[in-house]
């Protein structure tokens, strides 16, 4: 089996290859009978990288789909090609970044799962009006970080932050395999707040550090 053909061995819906008007199968990159380089599919995510739809992606598949498909989608390689094909590359390029980079990160990958499953998070910017406790406990934090006078006190608070960080990534696996949707979605939206919270005391931390 050739590359083109292992590319196209995947299921799903069948289209017509733009070049040779053979069949390509699903999510394909390039066409199994010609092998010319196919527009990006409208798949989601998982499906452009062929991963299950999870919160608990496994990083070492992740990795090795990307950047297998990225080395197949390489400029050199489509120098000679027509600009048609040129052109589908550098968008399979860039759809697959953007999958790459959604699912790699955590949190991205949890709104983005939560969305594709019929969810909603808090929007960014959010008031958070409808969510009481977590309203409570921004609020809370941020009145320790203005009170911290000293690096080591926002270490404290930025190590602290990173721990709930850490379990929130915890709770959401369990979350989604129980397919718990509201809660993935609370979540969510306090792995938000406690991403930009962490960004919140390292900033303050270099500022206490230049007066050190």
């Amino acid at each position: 089996m050739n590359e083109a053909e292992a590319t196209a061995a995947g299921g799903g819906a069948i289209s017509t290859c733009w070049s040779c008007r053979g069949p390509v199968a699903g999510d394909s990159i390039f066409c199994a009978t010609c092998g010319a380089v196919q527009p990006p599919a409208d798949v989601d995510h998982f499906a452009r990288l062929d991963l299950t739809p999870t919160f608990d992606v496994d990083a070492d598949s992740l990795d090795r789909g990307y950047f297998d498909a990225q080395r197949r989608l390489h400029p050199d390689r489509f120098a000679t090609r027509t600009p048609r094909e040129r052109a589908f590359s550098q968008l399979q390029a860039v759809s697959l970044n953007e999958a790459y980079e959604t699912l790699k990160d955590p949190l991205r990958r949890a709104d983005y799962l939560v969305t594709l499953k019929g969810g909603e998070v808090a929007p960014e910017g959010c008031s958070l009006v409808n969510e009481q406790e977590l309203l409570h406990e921004v609020m809370e934090r941020r009145e320790e970080l203005a009170e911290a006078d000293s690096v080591a006190a926002v270490e404290a608070l930025e190590a602290a932050a990173s721990d709930d960080f850490g379990r929130c990534i915890a709770a959401l696996s369990t979350a989604f395999a129980c397919d718990d949707l509201p809660a993935a979605a609370r979540l969510t939206t306090r792995m938000r707040y406690l991403g930009k919270y962490i960004e919140e005391c390292r900033s303050r931390r270099t500022r206490l550090g230049r007066h050190t």
